[in-house]
């Protein structure tokens, strides 16, 4: 809805601005001979006298400036390129605060929503398997293939969103999202599960993958310093609140409602969706803004800088799938952070089916009663909460330094949410949760474990995003593609993997083994912070190389 609405404000907006301009005027903007298929004016009338004349009236149109084509566009001639000038209220960073923050909210119900269902089996996994008759391990299949389908469709969703617009993305793939769900819920067999929930994954994945490139286009880069704090603090309670919503569906009614449940706040999200997220992609709107100003004027020379070189989707979608793998040959700061989120969702969905060794099995207490205890890793990330106005305010003095000396702003500064005790957080919580868990020792002790790690979660992942996005700008879709999918790949085979590791080796020296993982990984933040700038001065695909 909110969508067909900026398209009648945009048609409307060009006819008040044609209004202003005398008939004389729009009709020396309007070719003498027709336009070739590509958009542009035939060549022999695009004299110097013309584009004088046309520049001038170009440029009382607010927003749109008359320049020549150059070769590689498509086409010669003259071309009217659609922008949008001073203050326009239809430009996505022109919307008032309430209107940037509810499409920053719906965005990231979005992500809870998806994310929840991540994990929402892990809960029912001892139901589902005996009513599919396959083992625990098995049945820990329908957590990992969600995951595994998350990393392949986030290869995908940042190509058709810069072609077709996010809010399209978003309705489609949603739709199609819950359709699988509620495929799932109605699996008659294990086999079945299993695929509708691997296709699940893959387009759940699209609204999330989409969403940073949302806060991209509302945002300014310091006020994303607090804007992607906020939706990262609640997409992350999705996986969190997976278990916690689904911890006493298995033993009191069908494990199925755990889908159901899925099914029911998709309906709800997709619904406020539909009727209250804006369209907030630049270059589409601008389109449709030339399209309407190509109407109005009958001149096929207004266009959108998308649409004067536009790439085929079929480039893009190869594109899209070579640079991402590409990025971890060429750039260390992408190979570096994939490797150290990869293990943190390691640790994190091992923990789903790991908890049963670490909780249910020392101290005899239910299934319901240990997928509770996620609320207390939730607790942890929400501790990460105080930092955002800290590193707000140092965000806004750097870009204050970077102004006056003339130079581009040090993107270094968003490793600080790592740094302030997030890195090291990992491994000490690991160590405590392991060697706390006994029987002998109060249930507090371990839980209060889960709370650091959900700090460290929060910090890290954080970091990583901000950062990324600061350093590649226009290629940050790429960076954080190969990142999804390396962690969404490893981590769902570890779901598996994660039943054997926790029986053969014991909560104490799994969690031992992993919290030893996490010690090497954890000075990278701080070695990012030092040699970053050094880094990025000698990568060819660094967008701000500023030392």
């Amino acid at each position: 809805m909110q969508s067909i609405r900026q398209f009648r404000n945009l048609r409307q907006q060009v006819h008040e601005q044609l209004h202003t301009l005398s008939e004389k005027d729009i009709s020396v903007a309007i070719p003498k001979q027709e336009s070739d298929n590509s958009g542009a004016a035939s060549a022999p009338n695009d004299t110097d006298s013309e584009l004088e004349k046309s520049s001038a009236v170009a440029n009382r149109i607010d927003g749109v400036e008359c320049r020549k084509r150059s070769e590689d566009e498509g086409g010669t001639g003259l071309v009217f390129v659609v922008g949008w000038g001073q203050d326009n209220p239809q430009n996505p960073y022109n919307w008032s605060t309430a209107r940037r923050l509810v499409a920053t909210l719906l965005v990231a119900a979005i992500a809870l929503s998806v994310t929840a269902t991540s994990s929402v089996e892990a809960a029912v996994t001892p139901q589902s398997s005996a009513t599919f008759h396959v083992s625990e391990t098995a049945g820990s299949l329908t957590t990992g293939m969600y995951l595994i389908g998350f990393a392949v469709g986030s290869l995908f969703a940042g190509s058709f969103s810069e072609m077709f617009g996010r809010n399209l993305v978003y309705l489609v793939a949603m739709i199609i999202y819950m359709l699988f769900i509620m495929g799932t819920a109605l699996a008659p067999n294990f086999a079945g599960a299993i695929i509708l929930r691997f296709f699940s994954g893959f387009f759940g994945s699209t609204p999330l993958t989409v969403a940073g490139g949302t806060i991209a286009d509302i945002w300014t880069p310091l006020e994303a310093a607090w804007t992607f704090p906020l939706m990262a603090l609640l997409a992350f309670g999705g996986p969190l609140l997976g278990p916690v919503i689904s911890a006493f569906i298995g033993g009191n009614i069908s494990f199925r409602w755990a889908e159901w449940l899925m099914l029911i706040l998709a309906g709800v999200v997709l619904s406020l969706i539909m009727a209250f997220q804006p369209e907030t992609y630049s270059p589409l709107l601008l389109r449709w803004r030339a399209q309407h100003l190509r109407r109005a004027t009958g001149d096929d020379r207004y266009r959108a800088e998308m649409e004067i070189k536009s790439t085929p989707l079929a480039a893009r979608l190869l594109t899209a799938l070579w640079r991402p793998f590409a990025f971890v040959i060429t750039e260390p700061i992408v190979l570096l952070f994939a490797v150290y989120l990869t293990l943190i969702y390691i640790v994190l969905f091992t923990f789903f089916n790991g908890f049963a060794y670490i909780f249910t099995k020392p101290y005899g207490i239910s299934q319901g009663l240990t997928n509770i205890i996620w609320l207390a890793v939730l607790l942890g990330v929400f501790l990460a909460g105080p930092l955002i106005p800290i590193l707000y305010r140092q965000t806004a003095r750097e870009l204050e330094a970077a102004k006056a000396e003339g130079r581009l702003w040090r993107p270094e500064i968003r490793l600080w949410y790592a740094m302030l005790g997030g890195s090291v957080s990992i491994p000490i919580s690991l160590f405590w949760v392991g060697w706390t868990c006994y029987s002998s020792v109060s249930i507090w002790a371990p839980i209060c474990g889960t709370v650091l790690f959900g700090y460290g979660l929060m910090t890290i992942f954080t970091s990583a995003y901000m950062y990324i996005i600061d350093v590649y700008l226009i290629y940050a879709a790429s960076a954080l593609s190969f990142n999804a999918f390396a962690r969404y790949t490893v981590a769902g085979g570890m779901t598996v993997v994660g039943i054997p590791m926790f029986e053969r080796l014991g909560p104490h020296w799994t969690l031992t083994l992993l919290g030893c993982i996490s010690v090497l990984l954890a000075p990278i933040p701080f070695v990012l912070y030092r040699y970053g700038p050094m880094i990025r001065q000698r990568s060819k695909n660094v967008v701000n190389r500023q030392l």
